[in-house]
């Protein structure tokens, strides 16, 4: 059978049982376990134990389950209600401020725990009530939540980081180093959308009248709730990059802050611990089962030769190496609109790395954009998972058609950003050239 019909058979098989609502980790291993079993017989499965053995001794995949427990722990201690609280005490007299607030906000929640749900949750539950009940918006509300949410991926520490370094084989200190610039500039430039656009159409976001404005004191005395959101991401981010701590180390010190904070918060207790603690380890577990299947996927992938058929098909694409990125981000967006951001990283890595490396780009710059494709893949419809993070948290008048229509115009804001990274990959390169 020829590489290219053994190819269509394979990926036609995936897409079919992925779309039939199959989990995703039986999927892989399963239809990979059978191509591989016909292609090399019972001696491929020797190679794949050989490869998962090898993936669950690294070091670096122990920080997954402790940045998913220090997320679930922060998302449980009232941190997102005092940050808002300070935000609208000092964004809510500028027209959009409360908008522009709330992705300051998602930002913020993006350097401390790494996962896009968080962050979503916490301003769908607790911000869009406030901005809808003050005459924002509905769409500009939604809109900003989801853009803002998707940042959790890109600014360190990220879940997503770590296991694209696992597949590659780049620094995690590098890439959480390359992601800082980006996620900032992204957040820039959802912010400055939201306040041109307010500014031009102040019924989108009206400012607080002067009688609800907050006096200095109570805003300086709100700054005291940033205290703990900068303790934790210089505990995390600051041991990285000044060397002091490995990510695996440094996702513990961030899991020992998310404690301190609930204690500061007076949420901690034996309950919220063990709730925690029982949704990481499914988390962790499903992440684990990709993971597996993962591995059979590449092995079955390589003995089928389709790695160096999908190279040579790159060579052919219009536009030489600018062409083959555009084909291979397309790929990520189209399947970020049904994929959750792991499964298509182990379903692609392997398929795109070789034409990486193949036409000369940085992997740690290739890995930021696809990391932010990703992320556009998070707020898009019909399947973005933020999609519908915010769904399970907005108020019972809110659609998912709003929902969907919200999200259009920042997506072709964060395309923007995405563009300008492209175009300049010092915006991605230079903090890792300096500081791993």
């Amino acid at each position: 059978m020829s590489p290219e019909l053994l190819t269509a058979l394979f990926f036609g098989s995936l897409l079919l049982f992925v779309a039939l609502g199959v989990s995703l980790s039986f999927v892989l291993g399963g239809v990979s376990a059978i191509f591989l079993y016909f292609t090399w017989g019972a001696d491929g499965f020797f190679m794949v134990s050989s490869r998962v053995w090898t993936t669950m001794n690294s070091f670096t995949l122990i920080s997954i389950p402790l940045f998913v427990f220090m997320a679930l722990i922060l998302e449980r201690t009232g941190l997102a209600q005092s940050l808002y609280r300070m935000m609208y005490l000092w964004m809510g007299g500028l027209r959009g401020g409360l908008a522009i607030g709330t992705v300051a906000i998602c930002t913020v929640f993006a350097a401390m725990v790494g996962i896009s749900g968080a962050a979503v949750v916490a301003m769908g539950a607790v911000a869009l009530p406030a901005m809808l009940a003050r005459g924002y918006d509905k769409k500009m509300a939604l809109g900003c939540i989801n853009a803002g949410g998707g940042l959790g991926i890109l600014i360190p520490p990220s879940v997503v980081m770590i296991i694209y370094s696992l597949n590659t084989g780049v620094s995690v200190g590098s890439l959480f180093a390359a992601g800082i610039l980006p996620g900032i500039l992204l957040a820039t430039l959802v912010g400055l959308y939201i306040g041109i656009r307010c500014f031009l159409q102040p019924e989108l976001g009206p400012a607080l009248s002067k009688d609800e404005r907050a006096s200095w004191g109570e805003k300086l005395a709100s700054v005291k709730a940033v205290i703990l959101p900068i303790m934790i991401v210089v505990m995390v981010l600051g041991s990285i990059l000044s060397g002091i701590a490995t990510p695996t180390e440094a996702a513990a010190i961030g899991a020992l802050g998310a404690l301190i904070c609930a204690v500061a918060h007076r949420s901690f207790s034996r309950k919220m611990i063990h709730e925690a603690a029982v949704k990481t380890l499914v988390i962790s577990a499903m992440i684990m089962w990709i993971f597996i299947g993962a591995h059979v996927f590449s092995t079955a992938y390589n003995a089928m030769g389709a790695q160096q058929l999908i190279a040579s098909l790159m060579q052919h694409i219009p536009g030489g190496a600018v062409g083959a990125l555009i084909v291979m981000l397309g790929i990520v967006f189209i399947m970020g609109m049904f994929l959750d951001p792991i499964g298509i990283m182990l379903i692609t890595l392997p398929i795109f790395m070789p034409v990486v490396n193949q036409f000369g780009f940085d992997p740690i710059w290739f890995g930021i954009l696809f990391i932010i494709m990703m992320e556009v893949g998070y707020m898009t419809p019909p399947f973005g998972f933020n999609l519908f993070y915010l769904k399970g948290v907005v108020p019972p008048g809110v659609t998912m058609g709003d929902i969907y229509r919200s999200v259009v115009p920042y997506v072709l804001v964060i395309f923007l950003g995405m563009l300008l990274i492209g175009l300049i990959p010092g915006i991605a390169l230079y903090l890792p050239g300096i500081l791993v």
